[in-house]
């Protein structure tokens, strides 16, 4: 079957790979791609975000089935315009309908969905640009430390932790009054602080049926010790050390079937991806965030821990029935570490190549400890070489029997891949070793 895929960054190379793998692949394009996944795929110039081009590139391509890496087209109702067309609606597509997308789309209606099905999570407070008085009041009047998201869209970048009062009423003006994230920052959600250890739990799930896959743990913070920035990721591992079988069941209990249940009962189509956001409270879930795709870097992480053939999953996902579909996942650790461009998550320069990679993705068997590069950032210059395109630039996912051997073997992957400032933190899973 034609395959096409929606996306350009490390996510994407990691789900070409493992789509790339199945006999049931006959030609897979990926829109727009990188560099990497040029070598698994054919590249598309393609904006997944102009859903008529889409359109065209669908049935001139004889594509049966889509699936969306990215949050944004799926946002932007991608789902809904194939469904709403006579010549799309009968294509597979792996993604939730606008309403589902929402989930992710606005921090404000994920927590009135919450709370509408008892899910637990965060108390909260939203506030409008209207409203920008009644919020520094609000900071005013309540313990720190303050948890401030815009409400949208806004890469990764959106979420700041802060203790100081000020501080935190400029980062409010900086949202509503400044439009910092544009129209992600029309509204802002203030959050109560949960102190505890943070962990992403991700299914699949044709809107009644859902399968869990492999959980995570990533890195999100710029500097080492979790420190500065928010960044869309820096690294992740897989499995978690702290989540043994009771906790997941309080996962599954608390959390995912109360998901499902509530999506079902608010009548809202959603077939695809959840990604949930957690952190454990002492021996507690509570849900930070909804994604509605697989997570970045936590896809390098976890997908090359499932062993059986995506394809027919993806497929089943789509056309409604995972009844009678499994996940088999490789007992070995996987760690990565990502390779980012000097300034990010602030500015940053593209273009410098990149030398020391290996020539291709090509792991296989489940015995043996090896590496494997998943490009998020990358472009092939006039030149054909590769270069830099991103701020995150490539992701060195290890598999080893335990935790300290991947994480050492992404290491010395990291280290060997050369770029003019690269930059990568050396203490990926330094709180759970």
């Amino acid at each position: 079957m034609n395959i096409l895929l929606l996306g350009s960054g490390g996510r994407e190379h990691t789900l070409a790979w493992k789509i790339a793998q199945s006999p049931l692949t006959e030609k897979l394009y990926i829109a727009t791609g990188n560099a990497g996944t040029a070598r698994v795929g054919i590249n598309a110039a393609l904006n997944p975000n102009d859903f008529n081009a889409v359109k065209n590139f669908v049935i001139q391509n004889r594509i049966v089935l889509v699936v969306v890496g990215p949050e944004e087209p799926l946002v932007n109702g991608i789902y809904d315009f194939f469904k709403n067309d006579p010549e799309l609606a009968e294509i597979p597509i792996v993604g939730p309908s606008r309403a589902g997308a929402q989930l992710e789309g606005s921090k404000d209606f994920a927590k009135d969905f919450m709370l509408r099905h008892n899910i637990p999570t965060a108390s909260h407070r939203t506030f409008t640009s209207d409203e920008v008085k009644a919020a520094e009041d609000f900071i005013r009047s309540t313990p720190p430390p303050f948890v401030i998201k815009a409400d949208g869209l806004a890469a990764g970048k959106g979420v700041v932790i802060e203790t100081d009062v000020e501080k935190a009423i400029s980062h409010i003006h900086e949202m509503l009054i400044d439009k910092k994230f544009g129209k992600a920052s029309e509204k802002v959600v203030i959050e109560q602080f949960l102190k505890g250890i943070e962990l992403s739990v991700f299914v699949i799930t044709d809107g009644n049926d859902w399968i869990m896959l492999p959980e995570a743990k990533d890195y999100k913070r710029i500097g080492v010790g979790d420190t500065g920035l928010n960044t869309g990721g820096m690294g992740s591992v897989s499995p978690v050390p702290f989540v043994d079988h009771a906790f997941l069941d309080k996962i599954t209990n608390r959390i995912i079937q109360p998901t499902i249940n509530g999506l079902w009962k608010d009548n809202i189509d959603y077939r695809g991806f959840i990604f949930f956001g957690l952190i454990k409270v002492e021996d507690d879930p509570y849900v930070i965030e909804y994604n509605v795709r697989m997570g970045d870097p936590e896809t390098e992480s976890v997908i090359p821990r499932i062993t059986n053939d995506l394809v027919p999953v993806l497929l089943a996902c789509a056309e409604g029935d995972l009844t009678e579909q499994i996940i088999d996942t490789d007992p070995r650790v996987s760690a990565t570490v990502m390779l980012v461009s000097g300034g990010y998550p602030g500015e940053y320069k593209k273009g410098y190549q990149i030398s020391g990679l290996p020539e291709d993705v090509n792991e296989t068997g489940h015995q043996k400890e090896i590496s494997m590069v998943f490009h998020a950032g990358t472009s092939l210059n006039n030149s054909n070489e590769i270069v830099t395109a991103g701020g995150r630039v490539v992701a060195v996912t290890s598999l080893a029997h335990t935790l300290n051997d991947a994480l050492n073997l992404s290491f010395k992957g990291a280290e060997e891949i050369y770029f003019t400032d690269k930059y990568f933190r050396k203490d990926i899973g330094f709180d759970v070793l």
